[in-house]
Order: C-alpha cells, then sequence, then structure tokens
C-alpha cells in the first residue's frame, strides 16, 4: 500500500513517545538551558531540544504519513524546515519575543491539523497537494517562532550571537534527521499488519488526540504556572513577559551577590546565572540610601536565596527583576513586590530546571 511505511513510522514514533510521555523529567525538558555553552554545544542543544520536541516530531510523522511517498515527504519536510529556520533565526536576532502559551497552543493544533488532514482531506489533485505545502509551511514559520522564544530564554544576544543562533538552528535540523531514522528502524520491525487501512485511521486518529493533548498541557502549565505578581498587589511594579536582556558571554558566578552604586555590575556574570535560575535585580544608582539598606539586606539576608543585585544607569526604571520567564519593572521602590516576584518564581519548577 502507498501509505505503509508512512504509517508504520508514525506508529514506531507513536511507541517512542509512549516512553517519553511516561518519564516526567523527560518530558518536561523541552527547554532550553544554554548558559556558558560554546558553538558546538549549542549544535548539540539543538539536537536534544528536538529529539525531546514530541509536538514537532509529531507533526513532522503526520506530514510523512499524508505524503505517502518519501520524495514527496522529503519536499514537505524541507519546506517545513526551511520555514522554521527562517524565524528561528529572524526573530532571535531581531529578539522578537512572541508569547509562548500562544505559540505551543498552535504547535498543538498543527498536529491536529495534518491528523485531520490524513483522516479526512487526504491531498488527491495537484493543487490540493500546493494547499497541503503552503500550510506545511506555514506551519514550519510558527514552529520557528516557538524554537526561537526558546532560544531566547538563554539569552543569545551579544558578540557571535548569530553563530550560536545558526548552530542551533543546524542542531535542530541534525536532531529531526536522527529522529526520523530512528522512527524508520523502529517501523521496520513493526508486524505487517499494522499498515491496514484501518491501522491508518487509527494513526491519523492518534494525531489528531495527542496534538490536543499538547494543547491541553500547554493550557494546563499555564493555568497551574504562579503569578509573578498577583493582580491584587497593585502598585508602582508591573510584572510581565521577560524584558531585559542582558550580554550572553564567557561569564561566570558572580563574585558577590550585591553590588554597591559606585560599582560595575558583572553583567555577563548576571547573564550566566540567569539561565541557572536565578534572578537579576537591577537598580538606579540614585536608590535613596534607606531603601538601598534595605534592598541591601534582603538580596545579601537568608530571604535572598540565588538573587543577585547591582546597579544599572542606563535603564529608565527605578528598579527591575528578571528571570528567564519574566520581568518585574518598578516606578517606585516596592520591596513586598519585589519579594512576592522572587518567590513565586522559585515557586515554579522551572526555575529548578537547571540545578
Amino acid at each position: 500500500m502507498p501509505y505503509r511505511r508512512a504509517l508504520r513510522a508514525v506508529i514506531g514514533l507513536g511507541l517512542a513517545l509512549t516512553f517519553v510521555l511516561t518519564v516526567p523529567s523527560t518530558a518536561s525538558a523541552h527547554g532550553v538551558d544554554g548558559a556558558g555553552k560554546t558553538i558546538p554545544e549549542f549544535v548539540w542543544l539543538g539536537i536534544t531540544h528536538m529529539l525531546l520536541g514530541w509536538d514537532h516530531l509529531l507533526f513532522v510523522a503526520g506530514v510523512a504519513l499524508i505524503a505517502g511517498q518519501a520524495r514527496r515527504a522529503a519536499g514537505l519536510i524541507s519546506l517545513f524546515a526551511l520555514g522554521h529556520s527562517v524565524t528561528l533565526i529572524a526573530a532571535s536576532l531581531a529578539e522578537w519575543r512572541i508569547s509562548p502559551v500562544k505559540v505551543d497552543l498552535v504547535i498543538g493544533l498543527s498536529v491536529v491539523f495534518v491528523g485531520a488532514v490524513a483522516l479526512f482531506a487526504r491531498p488527491k489533485t495537484p493543487m490540493h497537494w500546493r494547499w497541503f505545502a503552503g500550510a506545511v509551511a506555514g506551519f514550519g514559520l510558527i514552529h520557528g517562532l516557538g524554537l526561537s522564544t526558546r532560544l531566547q530564554d538563554i539569552d543569545v544576544h551579544g558578540l557571535g550571537s548569530l553563530g550560536r543562533i545558526v548552530a542551533f538552528n543546524v542542531g535542530i535540523e541534525v536532531g529531526q534527521v536522527l529522529a526520523l531514522l530512528a522512527v524508520a528502524i523502529i517501523a521496520s520491525y513493526l508486524p505487517a499488519k499494522l499498515t491496514s487501512d484501518q491501522a491508518q485511521r487509527v494513526a491519523s486518529v492518534g494525531l489528531i488526540v495527542l496534538g490536543f493533548l499538547a494543547a491541553g498541557l500547554v493550557l494546563l502549565d499555564r493555568a497551574n504556572r504562579p503569578d509573578p505578581l498577583p493582580a491584587a498587589a497593585s502598585g508602582p511594579c508591573a510584572a510581565g513577559e521577560r524584558q531585559d536582556t542582558l550580554p550572553y558571554g564567557a561569564g561566570g558566578h558572580p563574585a558577590r551577590d550585591f553590588y554597591e552604586p559606585a560599582e560595575t555590575a558583572p553583567l555577563k556574570d548576571f547573564g550566566h546565572v540567569l539561565g541557572d535560575g536565578h534572578v537579576i535585580v537591577q537598580y538606579q544608582p540614585a536608590l535613596p540610601a534607606e531603601q538601598l539598606a534595605e534592598l541591601r539586606t534582603y538580596i545579601t539576608g537568608p530571604a535572598g536565596g540565588k538573587v543577585s543585585a547591582g546597579p544599572r544607569p542606563d535603564q529608565a526604571a527605578l528598579l527591575t527583576a528578571t528571570h528567564v520567564r519574566g520581568t518585574l519593572t518598578c516606578s517606585a521602590y516596592d520591596l513586598p513586590a519585589l519579594q512576592q516576584f522572587v518567590k513565586a518564581w522559585f515557586a515554579d519548577p522551572r526555575s529548578k530546571t537547571a540545578e
């Protein structure tokens, strides 16, 4: 049958994903931790990210199922790769930060889309195939935005940023090829009876179910995520998506937790530990002495924990606090709001992924 190999590949991927989804530490690792990494390490980072990106792999498997032929599948997957490469590189260089929740939702629904096409509307005419190819390329652009969002979480900007971004993208493509090869090997050992028309329908329905599952997990994660600053805590501070960027480079851990107004904050070191789950507080050097003393006591005391602070004369806000997922911006000094922001972050499981 024309869809035999593609179908068996989808079933093989499904078996592999069953293992992935039953191991919490693996399933939750669909993020990026690249603090202090070299160019070759960014290639490896891309490989591992793609191999753990089961939603991306499901989409590719669905495209292969619909294509039915190796040559057509290669062409469609190449369009997908081109699409996500364009937006991954462009969005990362331009620092376009798209809401990861919205992007991940669309990625999950893209899996539903290929499952539905495989089940109800498999292309038959050249026009249908052109339409489907355009849809695959379009979803590739969206998948690339998701990859860029993950990559920017570790702040790749600064000297050599293009090389790191391209290296990560190369790793993504290598990981995609490795995943397809692994699936093909697994599929070759599956019984031939799994390639019946009924099994094709089961595989298509499976893609739809897993796509909705991926979207549901995104919504569940968003619902269970601690609010970095609850709305009830109104005042001069506002929390939201990460705004600040810190220079990426060969930094290490800061020599101490608090840097005085007359000192130069080690921004590269701050950028390094940001990827380790730390919170970086930056304040205007003109902060009043009483408030400065209170802030110093908090940062250097036991309540501070993995929090570092230093002066930032070029920022507009009086005080900011940043972790890899969000930024607190304060137009006036508000220590309780800062403490609440820090506490909420360290209650978030994602703050511990780099430990």
